[in-house]
């Protein structure tokens, strides 16, 4: 765990419950009697208070989510009414397809309830203080999931909530992307820590949250920039820092056939990013060095695959040819989203010793 999730957990932990509360919660055992099935293969006891970032959950947390997202996948029926009663609310400052209907499905086929709310017209904390928010929610809903501008509003309200809150994007990360990501490179190859991805193009929140979760399964990532648009130094160190625990390589290039050749999967994401707009110009002058067309794929391992976090701007960051053919994945990608956050959610609110999920200030 982060020093930043020790501090929420401890946060959250002051509620008066949780000291008269020593038992599993009543949630955990119920049901646990409904997938005995699963028992001793689903993990029971997550650390993990908020996902806000990879660096939250870890190597050991990494492998819990894509482990039971493993299971989720090929029994879903065991896990339909895991959260019967719960809810979940998603506050969205920028627009979705794939990570909206994913938690949307994901929650209400484990039997709970999500309602979405459009922030995209201001900033969650334009009208209130976030604080207060939080804890207006806190008394209403059972979890929190943000897709914002900014990472500080994630932290900021993940500190003030006694629920737990998921990072849906960010400008920093996108830790659901990533998880999604390296679940689809393991059905591809069954272990991934002897692969190598190759990310090309801009080094932005869907680059950060692969360097950490590559990191976190002990794989190799090289990642092929322009100069001026590298990974932000503190992710890179981060990831470098669990990647001594774990035998991963890291690699930051600015040569994109350098970072290709002979790798496993070539990755890459739009080269402006949402609230980029207005660079998208002089982006589009800089990058197309770094397109993945079949040229640049030629460069990879011939068992290589493609990869995009969607939506795809064709003719830009990927070619047609490469995106339509049959090394890519992108499809297998934003399935995998559903079963990732699936398991996330689950982690957080059902399957284990959670923390009571209300304030103790009601």
């Amino acid at each position: 765990m982060s020093q930043s999730a020790a501090a929420r957990y401890r946060y959250k932990s002051q509620a008066p419950e949780t000291r008269a509360q020593n038992k599993e919660p009543e949630l955990n055992s119920h049901v646990q009697g409904r997938i005995a099935a699963a028992a001793e293969r689903v993990p029971q006891v997550f650390w993990c208070p908020d996902l806000v970032s990879t660096r939250d959950l870890g190597p050991s947390g990494v492998e819990a989510v894509l482990h039971l997202a493993g299971i989720m996948k090929s029994r879903p029926a065991d896990f339909c009414r895991a959260l019967t009663g719960r809810q979940m609310v998603m506050f969205f400052e920028k627009p979705s397809l794939r990570t909206r209907l994913t938690f949307e499905a994901g929650i209400v086929s484990l039997g709970g309830t999500a309602m979405f709310v459009d922030q995209t017209h201001e900033r969650l904390d334009a009208r209130e203080k976030l604080s207060d928010v939080a804890h207006n929610l806190e008394r209403w809903v059972d979890l929190i999931v943000l897709r914002t501008y900014s990472q500080q509003t994630i932290e900021d309200m993940a500190q003030h909530a006694r629920i737990p809150v998921i990072n849906a994007l960010s400008d920093l990360e996108h830790p659901c992307q990533a998880l999604a990501d390296y679940l689809t490179l393991l059905e591809r190859f069954g272990d991934v820590k002897e692969r190598c991805l190759a990310y090309v193009g801009d080094g932005n929140n869907v680059a950060h949250s692969l360097l950490l979760t590559c990191a976190c399964v002990g794989s190799s990532i090289r990642v092929a920039t322009p100069p001026g648009y590298t990974p932000s130094p503190q992710i890179v160190a981060v990831a470098r820092e669990i990647a001594e625990e774990t035998g991963a390589e890291i690699q930051l290039l600015n040569d994109p056939r350098e970072a290709v050749a002979g790798a496993d999967a070539v990755y890459t994401d739009a080269w402006a990013s949402m609230g980029q707009e207005q660079e998208a110009d002089k982006r589009a002058r800089i990058f197309p060095p770094y397109q993945v067309n079949s040229k640049l794929m030629a460069e990879a391992a011939s068992h290589a695959v493609f990869m995009h976090c969607l939506p795809a701007h064709r003719g830009l960051e990927v070619t047609d040819a490469v995106i339509d053919s049959q090394q890519s994945v992108v499809f297998e990608q934003a399935e995998n989203r559903l079963h990732v956050q699936k398991a996330i959610l689950y982690l957080l609110l059902g399957g284990g010793d959670r923390l009571p999920a209300r304030s103790a200030h009601a």
